[in-house]
């Protein structure tokens, strides 16, 4: 099983949260018990769409955020990592900065159903 692999199976529709939960322009960590241990993931929410993404960065492997819900750069227009100032498209997770040229974040699918963000399977 590859280290994506690993890191991403969720189940189909778990709630995450009412997608109000989410200011637009923002982020929120969510961390979900599974069988095989904790899954850390974050969703980024823009107008009414959400992106989701592991919350590992590509160059070390570490957490995104050092403080909570802190995922995204002071306009808001790009994920940025608080360690080595990774900068990522909130769309794709492509990396347009720092120090994990040509790669991107694992990406978490999540949507909106109903009003609510969920696990998409």
């Amino acid at each position: 099983m590859s280290d994506s692999e690993r890191l991403t199976p969720t189940p189909g529709g778990i709630k995450l949260a009412p997608l109000d939960a989410i200011a637009d322009g923002k982020a929120r960590n969510f961390v979900l018990q599974m069988r095989a241990g904790r899954f850390h993931g974050f969703v980024v929410r823009k107008d009414d769409a959400v992106f989701g993404y592991v919350d590992r960065c590509p160059h070390m492997g570490l957490p995104l955020a050092q403080v909570l819900d802190d995922y995204l750069t002071p306009r808001g227009d790009l994920i940025a990592c608080s360690w080595h100032s990774a900068l990522f498209e909130i769309d794709s997770g492509a990396c347009v900065g720092g120090p994990c040229g040509g790669t991107r974040l694992t990406p978490w699918p999540v949507a909106v159903v109903d009003g609510m963000i969920v696990t998409a399977g």
